[in-house]
């Protein structure tokens, strides 16, 4: 189970959600962030500023409120909190949100080009592109930018954050991070394609819509969230 039913619940999923971001290859030293939502409303579990995704541990977690303030834990909160309290005050149903600095989402999101269905990741948007947050390349260190971002975000599973990186949502753990890794390969793999030609042949809308209900469905995220803690170390 991915959504927290307690607080030792999520806080583990915060701590397992980091370790399978790392290692699917969204660390940036100790830059990026993954929260929970903390199931008896009191805001979010994210991990303290300062430390990498690999080295998230629980006694590294802070408790963060609606109104940006650490209940529990050590030191201030990331300036970027903001990200992940907005969007989550915004929609109730979602419990994790993502936002990292991967490489291939960055470098693809300079291009100002639509992101194609060329492959099954690239389907998880249903052929209708991604979101871009354009407000600023800067840090979302405000209420007032996080709630710019969760509207550019919308109900969609991820956006690009040009100059600066992406963000993620689900209604899971699970979902939080596989829209995250989702994105960033869809991204990688687009840019292979463009930097060997121009791109020809994609799925038209009907079947990007119908790919991304029959290889996206919880199940399938839940087989790439198990993998990615596997791989991490910490599964069984």
């Amino acid at each position: 189970m991915t959504v927290p039913h307690d607080t030792e619940g999520a806080r583990e999923l915060a701590v397992q959600a980091s370790r399978a971001l790392a290692a699917a290859g969204q660390r940036d030293m100790v830059w990026g962030h993954v929260s929970v939502r903390d199931p008896g409303g009191d805001g979010i579990w994210i991990k303290a500023p300062g430390w990498g995704l690999e080295e998230v541990r629980d006694d590294l977690l802070q408790l963060v409120s609606f109104d940006a303030e650490v209940l529990v834990g050590e030191g201030a909160p990331h300036k970027e909190c903001h990200i992940h309290l907005e969007i989550l005050r915004r929609n109730p149903d979602l419990h994790c949100v993502v936002h990292t600095h991967p490489q291939a989402a960055v470098a693809f999101a300079a291009l100002g080009t639509p992101l194609l269905p060329i492959s099954h990741e690239g389907a998880l948007f249903g052929g209708a592109d991604v979101p871009r947050f354009e407000e600023t390349g800067g840090l979302v260190s405000t209420p007032a930018l996080g709630r710019a971002l969760s509207a550019a975000l919308g109900d969609a599973p991820a956006a690009l954050m040009p100059r600066h990186g992406l963000v993620a949502a689900g209604g899971s753990a699970a979902a939080g991070v596989m829209h995250a890794v989702l994105l960033d390969r869809a991204c990688r793999v687009q840019l292979a394609a463009m930097a060997a030609g121009p791109v020809r042949v994609f799925s038209d809308a009907a079947e990007a819509r119908a790919k991304r209900e029959e290889c996206w469905p919880e199940s399938q995220l839940l087989a790439g969230w198990g993998h990615l803690l596997r791989k991490g170390g910490d599964g069984p």
